[in-house]
């Protein structure tokens, strides 16, 4: 990253938080010595370490996490009764725990290829696809189902669950975009998963 031409710009996104750089090379020239893999493959090398990191299993536990704490919250919180006693919050708690462990095996699938020394591909885009879906979907729910204090941030007093779902409605949107964009993931599934010819 020191190589002269190089150049880092952070991005800000609506949580007020960097998590992500835009990247600039003005002419950088790299070293031979750096490559990594047969030379004019870097492509094939960079979609390859994708298809690890997209498996996302460290997503199928936060969400899972996350979605234990808004049950918490649901048995602890109301007005003359608990949130959780109310049919419309439990049904859309029990559809989140369903998508969560469909969510969960879909990591597996990815794990168990990875685990026979394969190279996953679409598997890890489904993985990917879904989890970044159903972290939008989670960080809904749990907005609407804390009604106000759903979107106080973490910094006020008045936060719960330290102001996680205000943050996560705000971050969750660019997990649609970050490691390939949903129609990216939707495009290799359809190629490479089901055979259909490119557009």
């Amino acid at each position: 990253m020191d190589t002269p031409g190089i150049s880092v710009m952070p991005l800000v996104n609506m949580a007020d938080m960097r998590g992500f750089n835009q990247i600039f090379f003005d002419n950088v020239r790299v070293p031979a010595r750096y490559r990594i893999g047969e030379e004019n493959r870097g492509w094939y090398v960079a979609m390859t370490t994708l298809d690890f990191e997209r498996s996302n299993i460290s997503s199928a536990a936060a969400a899972r996490r996350t979605f234990e704490e808004l049950v918490r919250f649901s048995r602890d919180a109301g007005n003359g009764g608990r949130l959780i006693d109310t049919p419309g919050v439990r049904y859309r708690l029990a559809e989140m725990a369903i998508e969560i462990e469909t969510g969960r095996f879909l990591s597996y699938r990815v794990a168990s290829i990875q685990a026979r020394g394969e190279i996953p591909n679409y598997e890890s885009s489904a993985a990917k696809l879904y989890h970044s879906e159903l972290n939008q979907r989670l960080a809904q729910s749990g907005v609407e189902i804390m009604g106000l204090y759903g979107q106080v941030r973490e910094k006020s007093k008045h936060a719960r669950l330290r102001g996680r779902f205000a943050r996560t409605y705000l971050t969750s949107i660019g997990s649609t975009v970050a490691a390939g964009t949903s129609e990216v993931q939707r495009n290799i599934i359809a190629q490479r998963g089901l055979g259909l010819p490119r557009a």
